[in-house]
């Protein structure tokens, strides 16, 4: 983990030193004495307008702490930390992301001050980045974290909206998550990456994620039944026998691909009866679905966000999704470029 290098100057370098030798040789009393004397210090220099010496002592100081286990005093020095990011306009780039990675690989997973942490970075980054729904790299970092720590709601809410490297954590998470379940529940699983990657217009990622589980889940099931079957488009799909409703999300996404309305058609009648037995778990996403990609008209009388994705965007972030069922349109898809599902 690189070390973070004061900026401005041997007085701030003193300070710093001066806190991190309390920090590690003293007592919790005094580990709580430094950091309270960081809040001050960095507060008169935001006064000032020095922003850089400010976020300089926090995050030196914040890390600190975090090493040597005080984690709820660390914590709230790395949430101010993010705060003076926001009152000096700080904007997301290599250093200003590192700074708070650093301090989030610190945190103990239990630690409560985590989550507002995570909270504050993602809401700083929406604020003064380039993205609405929060940096994709914090997303997955963020999202990786979790998925390491088998906190699956929060790593999907956040890899959803990561980078490329994304779909095949989150996949990956997914299928793990997957062994401890049925056999036949494998597509339930597998949808749960590829539908809202579909939800998110991010085309590539849904088909990574489809690959990267099912490629799971023939080397790691070698007496399950499967069929390689090549289209007249060149895109392979693998078909098995015992899982319908996995095939049909493979053959969503070669109809995705395609942009065939009558394809998606005659994919719902051939698997509504294995769809159906999920209950009206996937409707409202195949709704959304229909309309994004193939120009088929959701019904309006009910809220289109569901419960799957609910959390992930905090109740109105879904792709065309109003404050009832009588929203703005979903905004159409054109079908992407063949993307090959080998």
């Amino acid at each position: 983990m690189p070390t973070i290098k004061p900026t401005s100057g041997s007085k701030i370098e003193k300070i710093i030193a001066r806190l991190q030798k309390r920090i590690a040789e003293g007592q919790f009393e005094e580990q709580y004495e430094a950091s309270q004397e960081t809040r001050l210090v960095a507060a008169r220099y935001t006064k000032q307008g020095n922003f850089d010496a400010a976020i300089d002592i926090l995050a030196n100081v914040s890390q600190s702490l975090l090493k040597a286990g005080a984690g709820g005093s660390g914590g709230d020095l790395a949430v101010l930390l993010v705060d003076v990011y926001k009152q000096g306009q700080i904007k997301p780039d290599g250093e200003s992301k590192g700074r708070l990675l650093s301090c989030l690989r610190l945190f103990d997973s239990g630690e409560p001050t985590r989550k507002k942490f995570v909270k504050e970075a993602i809401e700083w980054s929406k604020k003064l980045g380039d993205y609405p729904a929060g940096d994709p790299e914090l997303h997955h970092v963020i999202g990786a974290l979790y998925a390491e720590e088998h906190e699956t709601d929060e790593a999907e809410r956040h890899l959803i909206l990561g980078t490329k490297e994304s779909a095949e954590v989150l996949s990956r998470m997914e299928y793990e998550w997957y062994k401890e379940d049925e056999a036949h529940t494998a597509a339930s699983y597998c949808a749960r990456a590829v539908l809202p990657y579909l939800l998110m217009a991010n085309v590539r990622a849904a088909n990574v994620s489809y690959r990267t589980f099912v490629s799971a889940l023939v080397t790691e099931n070698k007496g399950l039944a499967v069929q390689d079957v090549s289209s007249n488009g060149g895109s392979d799909i693998r078909i098995f026998p015992s899982l319908p409703l996995l095939n049909f999300l493979g053959l969503l996404l070669l109809a995705v691909q395609k942009g065939s309305p009558d394809l998606f058609r005659n994919l719902k009648v051939k698997y509504n009866p294995n769809i159906q037995e999920l209950g009206d778990a996937w409707d409202t996403a195949l709704e959304m679905i229909a309309e994004m990609y193939f120009g088929i008209q959701r019904p309006r009388q009910s809220n289109p966000l569901f419960d799957m994705m609910g959390s992930l965007f905090g109740g109105g972030g879904l792709p065309g999704a109003g404050a009832g069922g009588g929203g703005r349109q979903t905004r159409r898809v054109e079908a992407p470029a063949a993307e090959g599902l080998d």
